[in-house]
């Protein structure tokens, strides 16, 4: 794991003091580059790789085809993972973990110039693993459970999920997403939700734009660019919907995410617990101390 920037750092990435911790870590790898080597000491820069769908090109045939793969992952995910790390190197940010890159430059919806390649790289690796050959069907265990609590039947979540991708206007994306908190929206935070805070939402997103940065876990997407569907179905996107659910959806991936951002919510809430413990035994000491030297006084 990249090591975390000093919160007082002056830089144009870093335009105010302090920054949002990263709440989830998908196992994004950074290849470290030796550049060079003086006297004794090894200068390092991370560079994040293009990685391969989980599956070869063709294997979401005919419902995918090779020919869209390989313009889609060969050609806009390259060119967003390769213009991030010509935007980084060199700066604060060429050590952080790409979820970092994404919540500093979002910059509370003042976009810095990295967000967009930066968003579009963790965009297209999570669509990629949110599909598998043989997919669609129905989710089974908890996320069935909570699907069919949070929206009432998995056919109505369908629903809502289809007509988010349909509606949204131009270029994003459509999720599926663990909402821990009480916020609908970002920019604030809120260190004590209530279970009745927990639950499932779907969100449609502009552009680059991601749940991450409300602080919600992503559990599944699907891009609505244009450029995801059109050599498969031109300006049908509504037939590319249908056939993303019935046929493509990974339902195991998103079980795995769920079950992964609920430990991540456990442990740290679990983390706060212990922080405002030691902040009320720290809150007693002092005030002891100080009966302690009112008495000391009086005497």
């Amino acid at each position: 794991m990249a090591a975390t920037p000093s919160a007082t750092l002056p830089s144009a990435f870093f335009p105010c003091p302090g920054f949002p911790e990263s709440c989830r870590s998908l196992n994004w790898r950074t290849h470290k580059k030796q550049l060079g080597r003086k006297a004794g000491t090894v200068k390092v820069r991370a560079k994040f790789e293009l990685n391969h769908p989980p599956y070869p090109m063709n294997a979401l045939e005919p419902h995918m085809s090779r020919t869209t793969f390989e313009y889609h992952w060969g050609k806009h995910h390259r060119a967003y993972v390769d213009n991030l790390n010509k935007q980084i190197v060199g700066t604060e940010l060429d050590e952080l973990t790409l979820e970092d890159i994404i919540l500093i430059t979002y910059n509370r919806g003042d976009l810095l110039p990295p967000f967009n390649n930066a968003a579009q790289a963790w965009n297209h690796q999570f669509f990629w693993e949110s599909m598998k050959p043989g997919g669609g069907g129905n989710p089974s265990g908890e996320l069935l459970v909570l699907i069919n609590r949070d929206f009432g039947s998995f056919e109505a979540f369908v629903k809502e999920f289809k007509a988010a991708a349909a509606t949204q206007f131009g270029s994003g994306w459509a999720w599926l997403a663990y909402k821990a908190n009480r916020l609908d929206v970002g920019n604030a935070s809120n260190p004590h939700p209530s279970d009745e805070d927990k639950k499932l939402v779907i969100v449609k997103t502009p552009n680059a734009v991601n749940p991450l940065v409300w602080d919600y876990s992503p559990l599944l997407t699907i891009d609505v660019w244009e450029h995801a569907y059109h050599l498969d179905f031109r300006s049908r996107r509504t037939d590319y919907i249908s056939i993303f659910m019935e046929k493509l959806v990974s339902w195991e991936a998103v079980s795995s995410r769920l079950e992964a951002a609920k430990a991540q919510v456990a442990e740290r809430e679990k983390e706060e617990m212990n922080k405002r413990e030691e902040e009320e035994e720290y809150q007693a000491e002092v005030r002891e101390m100080y009966v302690e030297s009112t008495d000391s006084d009086a005497e």
